[in-house]
């Protein structure tokens, strides 16, 4: 019997990007969608919904949506997966042939920017092969986990950043992580409106700095996300 997955869409003033979403997820046919939103102004809930997909209501912040979405979801397999992602046509398949070896508590993706130039497919490369040696993820490498590991983890920590890096180390100390070649496709938006060379030294600054200790509340001053 195959594993079910429920696919979990943490949203907020996303109506530019949730159609194109939503559609290709609903092609891969996963046993649930959430599309869990934080409060958003625009029309992002009433697209989702047209589209025929559960949207539910959090409170504002990333974590905190994600964990309103898992509460509710009943797969064995929960995929977390942003706004301005788009999975692989092999993503379920290739999900279900990692978690059939029970030692995998969850993995995650390769990842691809979207954006033009060489300097952005590198980006891409670099932020993959970090995360295959180290088996941390960040929420755009599409993280997925059993359902009853990310319960015993007590879910993400509702910290207003960071909150992947903590839950993807807290998940390697519960049992394998699998790193699947098959590539997400992300938003470059980020990279080209900051800048390549700047974007990579905030973001290794806000790790480096979140990995010594400091809060993720005063980092959050520095990242400039709306989530």
């Amino acid at each position: 019997m195959k594993l079910s997955i429920s696919v979990i869409i943490p949203v907020l003033n996303e109506e530019l990007t949730i159609h194109r979403v939503l559609k290709s997820v609903l092609r891969l046919n996963p046993d649930e969608i959430f599309v869990v939103d934080g409060g958003s102004l625009d029309g992002t809930r009433e697209m989702a919904a047209a589209m025929g997909v559960q949207v539910i209501a959090a409170p504002r912040g990333r974590a905190a949506q994600m964990n309103q979405g898992a509460r509710l979801a009943r797969g064995e397999v929960l995929l977390f997966l942003h706004a301005d992602t788009h999975l692989p046509p092999s993503a379920l398949e290739d999900i279900r042939d990692a978690m059939n070896n029970p030692q995998v508590a969850g993995g995650r993706f390769d990842v691809q920017l979207d954006g033009a130039g060489s300097m952005l497919k590198l980006v891409g490369s670099m932020i993959s092969l970090r995360s295959r040696l180290s088996r941390v993820a960040t929420g755009d490498q599409a993280i997925f986990i059993r359902r009853e590991v990310f319960n015993k983890l007590g879910g993400y920590p509702e910290i207003p950043l960071m909150e992947d890096i903590a839950l993807s180390r807290a998940l390697k100390r519960a049992g394998r992580v699998a790193c699947l070649k098959s590539r997400v496709i992300t938003s470059a938006r980020r990279w080209e409106k900051e800048g390549v060379w700047r974007t990579i030294f905030k973001m290794w600054m806000l790790k480096s700095l979140y990995l010594m200790g400091v809060s993720p509340f005063r980092l959050k001053r520095f990242y400039g996300d709306g989530r």
